[in-house]
């Protein structure tokens, strides 16, 4: 398939020299980036870098004009538009405002994620969302709506839904922008301890304070470009 790629020994996610475009605007220009499987990354980044756009590129919300980019069997730049919500069944995508559905239930919100899948039994469902809310220390709490829950709360809840489909790669933006020092660390470790065990994290932040506290690779968004920090 025109979309695909089958390279076994290829990296999770391969950029080379990719350049992004916004509005005739170029926000990444030559910028490389490599992932493995369970790897953990942050990107950081002045607000307006382009961190969050390379995110909305690996979903296929902001198209690659140029360069070579690969993520999973998928290539990016030649995928098709009815293989992108394949692709996005294999990532977790986690929000820095959430985007819960408020008029719902925490575990209607997630059944509504697994039937839109094609998930259509009653006991897999159900078994699933236990799995995933015990998973981000949420357990007993799926009957409650959104504003029911303190932030820190509902970022585990989009972290729980981010988890449903066992994804390869979570890509989270910002995850901690909207929450207290206390509560960010406990997400920030949460992410990490889900990369612990074989997924991989790509997360954008400009809180380095969080950065030191959590060490990891560290890739600068910077100038249209990507480059990793060195200790």
């Amino acid at each position: 398939m025109p979309g695909m790629e089958t390279n076994e020994s290829a990296p999770l996610l391969r950029l080379e020299k990719i350049e992004i475009k916004l509005d005739e605007n170029v926000v990444l220009r030559n910028a490389s980036l490599t992932l493995r499987d369970g790897e953990f990354a942050y990107v950081i980044g002045k607000v307006g870098s382009g961190k969050s756009t390379l995110l909305k590129a690996l979903y296929c919300e902001t198209p690659i004009n140029h360069g070579r980019a690969h993520l999973m069997e998928y290539n990016l730049r030649r995928i098709k538009y009815k293989e992108i919500p394949f692709l996005r069944r294999k990532l977790g995508i986690v929000f820095q405002d959430f985007q819960l559905l408020i008029d719902r239930s925490v575990d209607s919100n997630l059944e509504f994620v697994l039937r839109a899948t094609g998930w259509t039994k009653e006991d897999e469902i159900e078994g699933r969302i236990s799995d995933v809310l015990n998973r981000v220390g949420m357990k007993g709490k799926g009957y409650k709506r959104p504003h029911e829950l303190s932030g820190g709360e509902q970022q585990r809840i989009v972290i729980a839904r981010a988890l449903l489909n066992n994804p390869k790669l979570i890509l989270a933006d910002e995850p901690t922008g909207n929450l207290d020092p206390e509560t960010s660390a406990q997400i920030v470790q949460l992410l990490h301890d889900i990369s612990s065990r074989g997924t991989a994290v790509l997360m954008t932040t400009h809180n380095y304070n969080m950065v030191r506290d959590f060490p990891s690779r560290v890739v600068k968004c910077e100038n249209g470009d990507l480059t990793d920090v060195e200790d």
